[in-house]
């Protein structure tokens, strides 16, 4: 393989290692960002998740009312066809008894020409002549019983309004049970049938049986709570799949549906049936050249049946999982939250002495520099104070080592307390030794803090006996100087020390102060590492 190739795969693995790096660094620094970062993600998938599922309930609507209107389309178009045949058939009919030599034809031949192309229309419930009295003059049968002769239709609508308009045209009738074919619920297509001086002379009708329509509806299954029907633009039921309450004939102007059905020629809505409370999605239409309407109204139920299956599982899965991302996600926030804490607690005690509490000596140390490089830089005072406790061993010796404890951690506590400032830093040394370092504090106020612990101390009197002063005392030094080039912090605080010494010198119990104007100190010996020449050694051992 190229060697530029290995560099690039090299380069890129780098890379790689390094962003990760970053992000572990940047998850560290702040550990409940992992938490939030996996609430934010299962949040995000959470909406996408719902904003699919919602798209997709949509869809099966879109869907739903597509299918509807293929439905209404097909229904309409089979009911339009029969309509027009129906209606060529009725004015053959009308063509042939206006001629007055077909009466005079043999009574098989009439028939034929009547209603020769009545016999091609499906679903009729006969198709005959009646006369301008309302009695049937021919039929499609081939013989017209005496019964059929005797029955009048004068009383039928769809005579009356032939008989009262001439320009009536094609009339459908309203459903009527047949008193001609056992009482079949049809409906009748008539036409005029004129005189040859114009008068009225009878009608020509095609009965077309109400089960014709059923029959359409019925092949169709949409679902348990869907319907599909057919009216008339009065109201009336002609078909329903399934049954409706009132039933077949029955009118339902007064609903609700009726009047936007009424008032459109086609459309499709979805609105919560008045009948059975049933959310349904209507898809309607009026058929050409027709009273009929068409309607298919697929229950919402059923037309998102699968949508909720699917989305069931599609939620239970983001619930599961993307509550699990976050449980995960705030596991590892708490598990780095403690991590920090710890890694914040062993650096707390990496540089706070156990005993007393106060800064050790390599936070001293660390501190004394950086704030001498700050006044050095802003050209600010610094001071330092120095404090020893008074005749420690002797306490040791005549007390012990527990009591002494306590008093190393009392004092502690008052130098600490004495040094109020956020900048303010108090240290432990080592053994009985402490040390205060004040930034931006000149030298007569660093006198007057390092009085004001010294006082504290000594007015708690914890007993010290075979001592000139009877109990726990310390003494101190206090350097300051605004730092000159080629000095140190470590310098100004053996000054404090050697001001230190001077007031242990002169009996104790004091505080010595002086400007350090960087000559005379030299470095300080670890406490720790052996005496000082002044009260004892300073460990405890």
């Amino acid at each position: 393989m190229p060697k530029r190739v290995l560099s690039l795969r090299l380069l890129a693995r780098r890379w790689v290692a390094a962003r990760a790096t970053a992000a572990t660094r940047l998850i560290g620094n702040y550990p409940f960002f992992a938490g939030l970062s996996g609430t934010l993600i299962a949040t995000v998938m959470a909406i996408l998740t719902y904003a699919a599922l919602y798209e997709g309930r949509a869809e099966e609507l879109r869907h739903a009312e597509e299918n509807s209107r293929n439905l209404v389309q097909l229904i309409s178009n089979d009911i339009a066809r029969n309509v027009e045949i129906y209606d060529l058939s009725l004015q053959a009919v009308v063509m042939a008894a206006q001629q007055p030599q077909t009466w005079d034809l043999p009574e098989a031949l009439r028939q034929r020409v009547l209603f020769d192309r009545a016999t091609t229309a499906s679903r009729l419930g006969g198709a005959y002549v009646i006369d301008a009295t309302g009695h049937v003059k021919a039929a499609r049968s081939n013989a017209l019983t005496a019964a059929e002769a005797s029955v009048s239709l004068a009383d039928r609508d769809y005579f009356i309004a032939q008989q009262r308009d001439p320009q009536a045209g094609l009339i459908f009738s309203k459903p009527y049970h047949s008193r001609l074919r056992g009482g079949v619920l049809a409906i009748g297509l008539s036409r005029r049938i004129n005189a040859p001086d114009g008068t009225f002379a009878g009608v020509a009708l095609l009965g077309v049986r109400l089960d014709y329509f059923q029959h359409l509806v019925e092949r169709i299954d949409l679902g348990k709570g869907s319907h599909l029907f057919i009216l008339m633009r009065d109201g009336t039921l002609l078909a329903s799949q399934p049954p409706t309450l009132r039933g077949i004939t029955a009118n339902y102007a007064d609903l609700p549906n009726f009047a936007i059905f009424s008032r459109r020629a086609a459309g499709s809505y979805t609105l919560r049936s008045s009948l059975d409370g049933v959310e349904r999605i209507y898809t309607f239409a009026h058929v050409d050249n027709s009273p009929f309407i068409v309607v298919v109204a697929p229950a919402m139920d059923d037309v998102l049946a699968g949508w909720r299956r699917r989305s069931y599982i599609a939620l239970v899965v983001t619930t599961v999982f993307g509550g699990a991302w976050v449980a995960v996600s705030w596991m590892l926030a708490f598990a780095l939250r403690d991590k920090v804490v710890a890694e914040g607690e062993l650096l707390r005690l990496a540089v706070t002495d156990p005993l007393t509490g106060l800064a050790n000596r390599r936070a001293l140390d660390s501190r004394l520099a950086a704030e001498w490089h700050h006044a050095v830089r802003e050209g600010t005072p610094l001071s330092v104070l120095f404090f020893d406790i008074d005749h420690f061993k002797l306490f040791n010796d005549t007390y012990g080592h527990a009591a002494g404890d306590e008093v190393l951690a009392f004092v502690a506590a008052r130098i600490a307390s004495g040094t109020r400032r956020a900048t303010d830093l108090a240290a432990r040394f080592g053994g009985e030794e402490f040390a205060v370092v004040l930034p931006d504090t000149p030298l007569d106020a660093a006198t007057r803090v390092a009085e004001k612990i010294r006082k504290r101390i000594e007015s708690a009197n914890l007993t010290l006996s075979g001592t000139h002063h009877g109990c726990v005392t310390v003494s101190a030094g206090c350097a300051s100087c605004n730092p000159p080039q080629g000095g140190s912090g470590v310098k100004l605080l053996a000054a404090a020390d050697r001001l230190l010494y001077e007031a242990k010198e002169a009996g104790r119990n004091q505080v010595r102060s002086q400007p350090w104007t960087g000559e005379g100190a030299q470095p300080l010996v670890d406490s720790e590492a052996g005496t000082r020449g002044r009260d004892a050694p300073a460990t405890r051992g």
